[in-house]
């Protein structure tokens, strides 16, 4: 099969597996195997073009689930011991200056983060771990206690360092395992298109986590942010599925040659 009747194949026949199975259109949210005609359809057509099927049924399913699954795992409140909110997007700092000197304003996607926590929080009155960008919100809007701020790294000649999601992970892993009770369980909460790897990545840095149930992410991009990748939609799924891939890489390469 040529390279261009695989993308025929994918763009003639994902809206209708689509259209025909609400269960893919919307996402796994009990964290099942995907269903419908779609996989099986991928498998056929990447089987094809690389005329190597056992390798094929090994890349559908990261395909698949890279990109075509956007909904993270979810959990009922009570079972979360505490929220992390993971920041999305900034805005330039109104007074200019060096931008690895200066840090950047929050912006309105991080303030709509901080009102899903504060929603969250009303039904529920747990720690939260939220990145500096929402944490202002947080406690200037809200005036939330009990909530921790994941702050960028300052230099000593005062460059700045922001964290990643992982860097943020890493961060509020270590300061749960302090605690006398152990890491317990997180709710997640990040931007729709980003929930699904902030779960992922927190679940890698060894917490326990989900997405809180019953409650809608933010997912209105901002055109005015700081971070090119978070200003539209196409831009930024290109950015997260590239960011997947890379964790996925290093997870197969350590699986299949643990000792290097």
């Amino acid at each position: 099969m040529q390279r261009r009747d695989f993308a025929v194949v994918l763009a003639t026949t994902v809206p209708a597996a689509l259209a025909a199975t609400p269960a893919l259109a919307h996402g796994r949210p009990g964290g099942g195997q995907p269903a419908g005609q779609l996989p099986h359809r991928m498998l056929q057509a990447l089987a094809g073009e690389l005329e190597d099927r056992n390798t094929a049924a090994d890349l559908v399913p990261h395909l698949y689930d890279v990109g075509f699954e956007w909904e993270s795992e979810t959990a009922p409140l009570g079972r979360l011991d505490f929220l992390i909110a993971y920041g999305f997007g900034n805005r330039p700092a109104v007074g200019g200056g060096n931008p690895t000197k200066v840090l950047p304003e929050p912006g309105p996607v991080n303030e709509e983060l901080a009102d899903t926590v504060a929603r969250i929080r009303r039904r529920r009155r747990i720690p939260v771990y939220a990145q500096w960008e929402i944490a202002r919100f947080l406690k200037d809007k809200h005036q939330m206690k009990d909530v921790t701020s994941i702050e960028p790294v300052i230099e000593p000649d005062g460059t700045i360092t922001y964290l990643s999601t992982d860097g943020v992970a890493a961060q509020v892993a270590e300061a749960r395992r302090q605690l006398p009770g152990g890491i317990g369980t997180a709710g997640v909460i990040g931007f729709r298109d980003h929930v699904k790897r902030c779960v992922q990545t927190t679940r890698d840095r060894g917490i326990t986590a989900y997405a809180p149930r019953g409650f809608e992410m933010p997912g209105t991009y901002d055109p005015q942010s700081g971070q090119p990748w978070t200003r539209r939609r196409d831009l930024y799924l290109v950015h997260d599925m590239a960011a997947q891939w890379q964790v996925l890489r290093q997870k197969m390469i350590t699986a299949a040659y643990p000792n290097g």
